[in-house]
This record gives structure tokens, sequence and C-alpha cells, in this order.
């Protein structure tokens, strides 16, 4: 069975069309959502095509998601730092009840047995939680606890979108990296599994997809375009940023 895993589209249309026509010459077999499909500049055209794949798909939500509908549900989510609440309000408003309802129904987690790779447990951030931020970097010895006891031999995670293939004790944690929103090399990350992992990057026409995000009331376009798509940040930029939030908390900073 080939799998593919599409992470963190936050909204960016234009790359998730181009991973799509990529994944469909893979002819794979299933497809993983992984999660922050939202936010983003333009959500409800972005769920619409995800509602219209060529492969069944599973779909676990993010902590985009999580804010997003409890926007929808009349409630200010409180782990939003202020700057980003205007974006979790627009996308919110951009949405229909059939919209709210589908993404309810998304869960946390979902397991597949895949080939050689035996069972592979995709999350957004990890099993635990949604918000969990670790990178390449993290120290084993503070990820141990929330990878073990799993019964899995491999796990498929985002959030914080840099790719990335690492053990932790007897698990291999695999980052999917990011379709909308890479850090680093300017296109779209993702994962093609079977026999083993595949790291793919997309390349797609980034001039046409920046004058699409810009045409849109999404309230950050500009900056969406600029900072998201032409010139994204670098991955030692985003490390240093992670780092110093990384969880869980170092003991020793305390």
């Amino acid at each position: 069975m080939h799998v593919a895993a599409i992470y963190d589209i936050h909204g960016n249309l234009p790359a998730l069309e181009a991973v799509l026509q990529e994944i469909r010459h893979e002819k794979v077999d299933q497809i993983v959502v992984g999660g922050d499909v939202l936010p983003g500049p333009m959500p409800r055209e972005t769920l619409e095509r995800l509602r219209n794949l060529d492969a069944p798909a599973h779909f676990i939500y993010g902590n985009g998601e999580v804010a997003v509908l409890q926007q929808m549900a009349g409630k200010e989510p409180a782990a939003i730092p202020q700057g980003f609440r205007p974006v979790i309000r627009w996308n919110a408003e951009q949405l229909e009840p059939p919209h709210q309802h589908w993404l309810s129904t998304w869960p946390k987690t979902v397991t597949l047995e895949i080939g050689d790779l035996g069972s592979v447990l995709f999350c957004h951030a990890t099993p635990q939680n949604e918000n969990d931020i670790f990178t390449r970097l993290t120290p084993d010895d503070r990820l141990v606890p929330l990878f073990e006891n799993l019964h899995a031999a491999v796990v498929v995670c985002g959030h914080t979108h840099m790719q990335f293939d690492r053990k932790i004790g007897l698990t291999r944690i695999v980052n999917a990296g990011s379709i909308g929103m890479p850090f680093g090399q300017p296109g779209a990350d993702w994962l093609l599994l079977n026999p083993d992992i595949q790291f793919r990057h997309t390349v797609y026409d980034l001039a046409s997809a920046a004058a699409r995000i810009r045409s849109t009331n999404y309230p950050q376009a500009e900056e969406f375009a600029a900072r998201n798509i032409l010139n994204p940040p670098t991955e030692k930029e985003m490390l240093e940023i992670f780092t110093r939030a990384a969880f869980p908390a170092n003991p020793k900073s305390a």
C-alpha cells in the first residue's frame, strides 16, 4: 500500500494543487491529511478540494483546526497569540456549518499498516496533543516519554514545518514538513510511504501562487505571499525559535 502524507497546508491552495498533481502520478492507495489545513488565505477552497481527492483519505486535526472550531463556536481561542487572532476570526467567517461539522469529526491520530514499514501512527505534533513542539535538535531524553509504549514502528508528525527522520528509542519519528508554509526552500514538502519513506519536495509556480493569495481578502495576504511562498524563513532561523519554545520544557530552565 502506497500512502501520501500531506501536512500543514494552511489554506495554500496553489501548493496543494501542485502536490496533488504529483500524487496522482504516483498512483497512491491512500492519503493522510495531517492537520493544519487551516488557518490560511484560501480555507474554504482548500477544504472543498480535499473533499474531492482521487484516493481514499484520512484526516486528523491540528492546532489550527482546534482554534478555528473554537472561534466558530463563539469562543476566543486561548492558545492563540493576539497577532494571529484576526486570522483565526477571518477563517472562521469563511466557513459554513457543513465545514464545521466535517472538521469536528476528524480524530487526533490515525494508524495504518503500511507494507514493510509496519504500523505507522500519524499525528499532528505528538500522539499526546496537537501543540507540542520538537525538532530534529530536541534531546532524546525529553522525547522518550512521548513516544514509548505506542506499539507503532513509525510515527509521522508535522506542526513544525521542517522535515526530519530520527529514532526515539525503538520508534522512528518522521516529520512530513509543510505543504503551504515550508521553512527552508520554497515549494511544498510532503512524504511518500512504502516501501520506505521518501521525502518529497514539489516545485510550483510561486509567482502565480503569490498573486492568487494577494487577490484574496485574507488579513495577512501580502505577508503570506512574501514570507511563506516567495521567501520562506530559513531552517536555521526556525530551529532557533523552536528550540526556545521546545516541548517538554527543559527542567534546568525553570
